[in-house]
């Protein structure tokens, strides 16, 4: 079971887009948050693209590459760490969920979203509200407000202790 201390993890379903890797896995440096991919990608991970979205980040970030869903799956079992799928047709918005240290936010395919077997092994499915007239938001934007208010929830931001001083010298 996750503790207190479990960083949170973003996995990356199955990515069709490089650059997007690169840019969700530079958030999750920053960020202090684990990282998982869920192969096969769309791309080689080597892929000078996914580097340079990424930059000199990627070294700060830990990686825990799958090489199938299932294999994802008996890992996630053995951590006991919930799942929760980001999805256009989540049942729960996102600011309305508790989330726990430890959790790990999955984002599908830009081109495909998540399949059936993932959205069925997901604990719970989350959307972001947007307008009905337009279809979604960028999966690492999406990534980055889900993932930010986990953080916020949990007490997780990376440096919390300078951002708790700023908040009491403005109070």
């Amino acid at each position: 079971m996750p503790s207190a201390e479990t960083p949170l993890c973003l996995a990356l379903f199955q990515p069709d887009i490089p650059q997007n890797a690169g840019t969700m896995l530079r958030l999750c440096a920053c960020l202090g948050i684990d990282a998982a991919i869920v192969e096969p990608a769309g791309f080689p991970i080597s892929d000078k693209h996914f580097r340079r979205a990424g930059l000199d980040y990627l070294d700060h970030v830990r990686i825990a590459r799958h090489p199938s869903w299932r294999a994802f799956e008996q890992w996630r079992a053995t951590s006991g760490r919930r799942l929760l799928l980001l999805s256009t047709k989540g049942d729960t918005p996102y600011a309305d969920f508790v989330f726990q240290p430890g959790d790990i936010v999955m984002v599908g395919r830009e081109s495909a979203g998540a399949p059936p077997e993932v959205h069925q092994a997901a604990d719970a499915a989350l959307r972001i509200p947007i307008r009905a007239d337009l279809r979604s938001l960028n999966v690492a934007v999406a990534a980055a407000m889900v993932l930010g208010e986990a953080l916020r929830q949990t007490k997780g931001f990376a440096g919390d202790d300078r951002v708790a001083g700023a908040r009491e010298e403005f109070s």
